[in-house]
């Protein structure tokens, strides 16, 4: 039975958190820990790909807990069993780094016994079956990664980190706490079966759908609600970073489809149109906000909020056709969101996982630090480069394909019956292209200023290579991004009975090399070949580079390197990340991004040096947030006042607050 199966993983993990305990100040806890959670994970993995694959009956497991006459319910379907490879791939990968970087860990205890209950806490999300499961589960989640944000405590910016992503997890919990209190009803019944058998009515189905964006959303990362994201992200350790980034922002994706598309029933065009701005706009600030990052683990934090804006813009492109009763359309659309949780869960944690192994070389994150670490982290720039051109959507590797066919649903969108979205989706497709463009340039950034060009600091110049584990993890890492972009067909089928479930339909049977080839609507339409792509891309580059080999002038011609119009060898004088983003900073600087610039040029004939100083602030900091939380310290402060009250107040207050719920309960009769 899978169901029981992945609550005995759950089981393992909270008994290695325990042990953990123990064992986390010996010279082996760290290996005992780490690699007990990569056994349990790829258990876990295998149950998900085995219930994929094989089509195992559903079934659900009541254990005689939870609420009184309920109990707790888990189950293991479809979507849930894609989201258990999901998890459990990321899992596995970032305890296997977990097992090089354990000398790098200053406070074990404070991490080996949170990490697998984290792992835990994601997995039981998963495999929930009610709402009181799930919440549970949420909030043990939230809790062991804000423990785990909270490890190195003592830097003044991760306790701010920590406390954000506290309040935004409440408030996030909250939200999905009165969305399943809507779809209960009445009669207060929070299995999901029954949820299901009971769908609610439109207006209160839009109300769960708002409240399902708004807790899901504040988890996965959706603008305005990203503001944790980037200040967490970077503030754990990086294998958990990894997990945070390229996991439980899909576990938020999970908990929204599971509503959505599973418990809400019929959906109306105005609520995908809602879930496509949404996903839009998160797209496009996420990585213009990525491009004027340079700290290296900030602006892949920022890179997640982008791909999640992407997976949104999918999720709302099914429900929009959906509505339209094109189940082939939804079909497509929805599976390239899910391909894109996939393939982000493998290159965003490649690419934290390099991050990581930068921050250990050289002991910062800081780009602008950085510099010529290709020549003394070979292995690490390669695998690195694997990870950027991925999450480029560069071809012939994994996340160029999930957004071809994102693109694919979006060229069949005029097909679409209702008004609303018909005019909306081309203005999400110009912004789901310039989020695209942009993320490469960011890449472009990211790997120039880090790995290229000469060693900025003394750090940079004495770097070496990580460890045997950590590279071991990143080089599955980067397979799988190649193997994904060359071989989508396999993946698509394996995704079939998730799309089947939740949408009717699913893409058509691929025909030719199924495994490798993707026809997303018809053969005469268009189509992908991942190992075509690959192999002309193999001969024309070997073809080019025997041309000039062989025809090219084979007389010597010396000159003077080109230096950029700089003749001083100084570092100093390379091109850094700020003035890369430069001109995007200018465009978008008075419109997205609150710019403050402020120059000082020294007179002619004055000896003292220049000075250039910018400052890129989130509008939302100032605009929304900052006078949010103004406004909570005063109405604090005021309420604080009662608990200096004599006894004759209180009473009068008890009082007052009677007689108006008593006339609140008279007008509503």
């Amino acid at each position: 039975m899978p169901a029981l199966v992945g609550l005995w993983c759950v089981a393992a993990l909270l008994s290695l958190a325990v042990a953990a305990i123990a064992v986390a100040r010996t010279s082996i806890g760290s290996i005992l820990v780490y690699g007990g959670c990569l056994i349990v994970s790829l258990a876990g993995l295998a149950l998900g790909l085995m219930t994929l694959i094989g089509g195992a009956p559903v079934e659900a497991v009541v254990l005689p807990i939870g609420l009184p006459g309920t109990g707790a319910h888990f189950r293991v379907d479809a979507l849930a069993a894609f989201f258990l490879v999901v998890v459990n791939l990321g899992g596995a990968a970032a305890s296997l780094y977990g097992i090089g970087t354990r000398k790098h860990e200053t406070s074990p205890l404070r991490v080996l016994p949170f990490y697998p209950a984290y792992l835990a806490g994601m997995n039981l999300v998963v495999l929930a079956d009610d709402a009181f499961s799930f919440l549970v589960a949420w909030e043990f989640m939230s809790l062991s990664s804000w423990a785990l944000v909270m490890a190195n405590h003592r830097a003044p910016e991760n306790a701010r980190a920590g406390y954000i992503y506290l309040l935004m997890a409440s408030f996030g919990t909250l939200a999905l706490l009165l969305a399943f209190g809507v779809l209960a009803g009445a009669e207060g019944n929070y299995a999901f079966a029954a949820m299901r058998a009971q769908h609610p009515g439109a207006t209160a189905g839009a109300l769960v759908l708002l409240l399902a964006l708004v807790g899901a959303g504040s988890k996965a990362g959706l603008v305005p609600l990203h503001v944790w994201l980037p200040l967490a992200h970077p503030a754990a350790p990086s294998h958990v970073s990894a997990l945070m980034s390229g996991v439980m922002t899909k576990v938020a994706v999970y908990g929204f489809l599971r509503i959505v598309f599973d418990l809400i029933g019929p959906s109306t065009a105005w609520m995908s149109m809602i879930v496509l701005a949404a996903g839009g706009i998160t797209a496009a600030v996420g990585v213009l906000y990525a491009l004027l990052q340079r700290d290296l683990k900030r602006l892949l934090a920022y890179s997640t909020v982008e791909n999640i804006g992407v997976v949104f813009i999918g999720i709302g492109l099914a429900l929009a056709f959906r509505t339209s009763d094109m189940n082939w359309a939804a079909a497509l659309a929805l599976t390239a969101a899910l391909f894109h949780v996939l393939n982000h869960s493998l290159f965003k944690s490649l690419l934290f996982f390099g991050a990581g192994a930068v921050l250990h070389a050289t002991g910062t994150r800081d780009m602008e630090k950085l510099g010529g670490l290709i020549h003394r982290l070979p292995k690490t720039a390669v695998v690195f480069l694997i990870g950027c051109v991925a999450t480029s959507a560069l071809p012939p590797l994994n996340g160029f394909v999930s957004e071809w066919l994102m693109f694919q649903a979006i060229l069949v969108s005029p097909q679409i019956s209702q008004w609303g979205p018909l005019f909306l989706i081309p203005a999400i497709g110009a912004l789901l292209a310039l989020s695209v463009a942009l993320a490469a340039a960011c890449f472009v950034k990211a790997y120039g200023i880090t790995f290229l060009g000469r060693p900025r600091t003394a750090a940079a110049n004495d770097a070496h290579e990580t460890d045997g584990f950590s590279l071991a993890a990143m080089f599955m890492m980067a397979a799988l991004c190649v193997l994904l972009g060359i071989m989508p067909g396999a993946v698509v089928e394996l995704i079939s009975p998730v799309v089947q479930s939740l949408t009717g339909a699913r893409m058509p049977a691929q025909s030719y090399l199924p495994w490798d080839s993707l026809v997303p609507i018809a053969e005469s339409r268009s189509s992908y070949n991942g190992l075509i792509v690959l192999f002309f891309l193999a001969v024309s580059g070997a073809t080019t580079a025997v041309f000039i080999h062989r025809f090219a002038t084979r007389a010597t011609r010396r000159s003077a390197i080109w230096d950029c119009g700089y003749p001083d060898p100084s570092p100093a004088a390379q091109y850094t990340g700020s003035s890369f983003a430069m001109p995007i900073r200018r465009v978008f600087g008075t419109t997205v991004f609150d710019v403050h610039e402020k120059s000082d040029m020294p007179r002619p004939g004055d000896t003292r040096a220049a000075r250039y100083q910018v400052k890129v602030f989130d509008p939302l900091w100032r605009h929304v947030y900052g006078p949010l939380a103004r406004w909570m310290l005063k109405s604090t402060a005021f309420l604080n006042q009662l608990q200096f009250f004599s006894i004759r107040r209180y009473l009068t207050l008890v009082f007052v607050t009677l007689i108006l719920l008593l006339l609140m309960v008279a007008a509503w009769r």
